[in-house]
């Protein structure tokens, strides 16, 4: 079992740059594929990167895919998600969550474990 804590969200201008960490506890982070999702208001969750146990796997939504970056570093058992260039519509709780299955999934309900999100919000 594994517990996910998040943070570095907060309020930034678009074109801005923000990291986002998630904090895992419990044992074999590295053995977790993780991704990170997002839910605007009023819309489902939504994914938007996941990255392999190793980290050397990474697979990006359209939406952000060369604007965001996920990596990870084991010895720490910590998730970042990089973003930059951000938009309006980038706006959103991101929450990171873990596959205990393998990684590359993209569905909510594949992932068993997830953190209780932090709050991005870009304007104008």
């Amino acid at each position: 079992q594994v517990q996910l804590v998040e943070s570095g969200g907060g309020l930034v201008q678009a074109g801005g740059s923000l990291r986002l960490s998630c904090a895992a506890s419990g044992r074999s982070f590295d053995v977790y594929g993780m991704a990170w999702f997002r839910q605007a208001p009023g819309k489902e969750r939504e994914f938007v990167g996941v990255i392999s146990g190793s980290g050397t796997g990474t697979s990006y939504a359209d939406s952000v895919r060369g604007r965001f970056t996920i990596s990870r570093d084991n010895a720490k058992n910590v998730l970042y998600l990089q973003m930059n260039s951000l938009k309006l519509e980038d706006t959103a709780v991101y929450y990171c969550a873990a596959d205990r299955w393998g990684w590359g999934r993209r569905e909510v309900l594949n992932y068993d474990y997830w953190g209780q999100g932090t709050q991005v919000t870009v304007s104008s």
